[in-house]
């Protein structure tokens, strides 16, 4: 599905010189799109593929859609957040400022984004293992962003920039509503979590976020399974509904379920 939007994204970057459709493109691709970030996430902890070159690839087109080049998420997110986030002075994705205080989603998204790289780049030098295969990708990635603004810096603006930066400003506020005001040493009351079936298919199970805390190396496909073994561990306050767009599938599903039982 990544790399259908990656083609798709191609052709309007080629062929479509109406900032009209492009700016239609970015409104309806995001839709889609939010999801992209899970899948990157859920990547960098299992890889998908067995051969490195094609894992390489999938992680250039993760690139081009969220803004997260290869190996990136690994350093951020696997060795950083991951080993970090019951402490607030040293997650990578700290929900709390320099001051102690929880930010709003708004600032949390900003500083986020803003520090993504050099956060990265930090974890990097005490991660040299996956810092060297980050750096040439990083530099390929950005490389290749260059000619595509070079070529035509209208339709790489509009087609891959924007809509990178949306994206990966999605993935902060999914994080920061998994975790934002959770202020304890208790890995079991350290995350929300969404069991909603329409979530938990678009996104890999990611609302089954303290089991995967709990196992990161475990792949997602298993979360919902390993997340019954510790749901009694899990505060009642700790569930939450999905968002939009969730909800509104979920508030179409009955719809639907009514006109395929309707007779002819």
């Amino acid at each position: 599905v990544v790399l259908s939007f990656s083609l798709i994204d191609f052709g309007l970057y080629f062929w479509v010189d109406s900032l009209w459709i492009l700016s239609i493109w970015i409104l309806v691709g995001m839709i889609p799109k939010a999801n992209f970030g899970a899948w990157s996430h859920h990547h960098q902890h299992c890889l998908v593929f067995k051969y490195a070159w094609l894992n390489r690839l999938l992680e250039l087109s993760h690139f081009f859609h969220v803004g997260i080049s290869s190996h990136a998420w690994v350093l951020h997110h696997v060795v950083g957040h991951h080993q970090h986030y019951l402490d607030q002075t040293k997650d990578e994705s700290a929900w709390k400022d320099s001051k102690g205080r929880r930010m709003g989603r708004l600032k949390y998204i900003v500083v986020g984004v803003l520090t993504t790289y050099p956060r990265i780049w930090k974890s990097g030098l005490r991660y040299s293992k996956h810092f060297k295969v980050f750096i040439p990708m990083f530099l390929l990635s950005v490389g290749l962003l260059g000619l595509l603004f070079y070529f035509n810096w209208v339709n790489a603006l509009m087609v891959y920039l924007i809509p990178m930066i949306l994206g990966l400003m999605l993935v902060y506020l999914a994080t920061y509503e998994h975790h934002s005001g959770l202020d304890t040493q208790d890995p079991y009351k350290a995350s929300y979590n969404i069991t909603d079936p329409v979530y938990n298919f678009f996104t890999g199970n990611l609302g089954y976020h303290t089991a995967h805390h709990c196992k990161q190396s475990m792949h997602w496909s298993k979360l919902p399974q390993y997340h019954q073994t510790i749901q009694h561990r899990i505060p009642p306050e700790l569930y939450c509904k999905a968002g939009y767009p969730f909800s509104w599938i979920n508030g179409l599903l009955p719809y639907f379920r009514r006109l395929k039982n309707t007779p002819a």
